[in-house]
């Protein structure tokens, strides 16, 4: 009697003290090692440049860029120059580019790398059925019977479950997490540079156009005032040396032409390429710059906003976030691993006793490792996944530097493209003018041809330079929207794959 109630209270001590130390695990699996992930405060800065921030452009061609700071941005902003082929060639790159679908698909396998990652946190269930003939002999352990054949089946569950006592795998998850963060964001700045490579390819797909037009007219009138002055100088009226100053200039202006060429067939074989088509079977369709309309409001974020907007600096704190989550990862490794496991299931020579209560086995188990001596390796992993860490919040920086540098240079440009459109606007009016006075003297008689045709010849150069000015400013525009993050906050529901 006395030993049978020993023997109860011996098991209820061993009960007690396995619940005991379950219940000590449960309580301290909330620890998590590792630095908690804080995103990096944004500058405090409300200005680019250490000079006073412009806010318009001087007037040119009628029009001021007012710089509105905190405007809303659109996502779909390239409206604002209002050209429905624009529109449609971007509609057809998002449908199309496999820049963009290749993100996208980074994109869902990261979330699906993800959703595997997520698994740690539930119990590991398996099932498993064995059938096996076999051949058993007594005497491996010291009997005198003969030897027996006999089939085994074996029908088991198991059920596991690693304790994350000290956040190792929270902080592998939280790392994957990360990793889609990266992603997304990836597709966001694939998103926006296709959007704005897109726009710069048109516009200046359409001032090459013009540029060449009026080099090949300028190249005409070049000609003939090469013609009319080799007659002269047959005649003995101006030395030969004139000719061929203006033989010179003709072939200037017609080497001109080629790159021209050039750029146009570069221009129509980078817009095929960036709506997902072969350049020989898609061209892009003509657009004119008269088509093209100047947004004259420009938002502006300010800094503190700007680091939570543009894409690849989201990219790089996603980049920071997984290098801190990296290093709760490298110091659990150096703490004791915890796992529970149980079995249940039959064991029985025929088939028809498998199932059968007689037949049943179980077992319950827990496990614990703990490393001892891996010859410095884990606490050199741990020193590796800080300097990762540090080295990310210098890309970070860095990163923030360069958007910040990109939105200061793109706002003195604008205000330098307006000053240069604004002299070129003036070269053109006065040198229209010129001409148009000219040619009214020479109906009266009052002067030759070819003061006419030096007149046309400085007409088309100061076209050309005015091309090239208004091509400019109308690029940095763009510049000024993707360097601001494009407004893809505002786009829910407008960015396929994304939002």
């Amino acid at each position: 009697m006395y030993t049978s109630l020993k023997s109860k209270e011996n098991r209820r001590r061993r009960s007690s003290g396995v619940f005991f130390c379950l219940a000590v695990l449960f309580l301290i699996a909330g620890c998590t090692l590792g630095p908690d992930f804080k995103r990096p405060a944004p500058p405090s800065s409300r200005a680019y440049t250490y000079r006073v921030q412009p806010a318009a452009t001087v007037r040119a061609d009628g029009l001021a860029q007012q710089f509105k700071t905190g405007a809303k941005i659109a996502a779909d902003w390239w409206h604002l120059f209002k050209s429905p082929k624009i529109d449609a060639v971007i509609k057809e790159a998002v449908i199309n580019s496999p820049s963009l679908q290749s993100a996208q698909a980074g994109l869902r396998q990261s979330r699906e790398i993800l959703r595997a990652g997520e698994g740690v946190f539930y119990p590991q269930v398996d099932a498993d059925f064995s059938a096996a003939r076999q051949k058993f002999s007594p005497s491996r352990f010291g009997g005198s019977a003969e030897s027996s054949i006999f089939n085994l089946y074996t029908l088991t569950s198991t059920v596991s479950y690693a304790l994350d006592v000290f956040g190792g795998q929270r902080r592998a998850v939280e790392g994957l997490g990360a990793q889609v963060d990266y992603q997304r964001y990836l597709v966001l700045g694939t998103y926006i540079a296709l959007s704005g490579n897109i726009i710069n390819a048109m516009i200046a797909r359409a001032a090459y156009r013009e540029e060449f037009d009026a080099t090949v007219k300028l190249a005409a009138f070049q000609s003939e005032q090469v013609r009319i002055t080799e007659a002269q100088a047959e005649a003995g009226t101006v030395p030969y040396s004139n000719v061929l100053s203006l033989q010179s200039q003709l072939a200037a202006i017609l080497a001109t032409l080629p790159p021209l060429k050039q750029k146009l067939v570069q221009a129509n074989h980078l817009l095929a390429v960036l709506t997902g088509h072969e350049p020989s079977e898609w061209t892009p369709p003509d657009v004119s710059m008269a088509e093209l309309s100047l947004p004259g409001e420009l938002p502006l974020s300010i800094p503190s906003n700007l680091v939570r907007q543009r894409p690849d600096i989201l990219a790089s704190e996603a980049q920071l976030h997984g290098a801190s989550a990296n290093i709760g990862v490298a110091t659990a490794a150096m703490f004791p691993s915890f796992t529970l496991s149980g079995s249940y299931g039959f064991e029985s020579t025929s088939m028809g006793n498998l199932l059968k209560k007689t037949s049943s086995i179980w077992g319950l188990g827990a496990d614990a490792a703990a490393p001892l001596f891996h010859g410095g390796t884990l606490s050199a992993q741990r020193r590796a996944a800080m300097e990762a860490y540090r080295q990310s919040m210098a890309n970070y920086r860095q990163t923030v530097l360069n958007a910040l540098e990109q939105v200061a240079d793109t706002l003195w440009a604008l205000e330098h493209d307006a000053e240069a459109l604004n002299a070129q606007s003036k070269a053109l009016r006065a040198s229209k003018e010129a001409l148009e006075l000219i040619q009214a003297n020479y109906r009266a008689g009052t002067v030759n041809y070819l003061q006419v045709l030096v007149a046309d010849n400085q007409y088309y150069q100061a076209k050309i330079g005015y091309l090239q000015a208004q091509a400019g400013r109308l690029q940095d525009t763009v510049a000024l929207f993707v360097s601001l993050g494009g407004g893809w906050w505002n786009g829910k529901g407008k960015i396929p794959g994304v939002l």
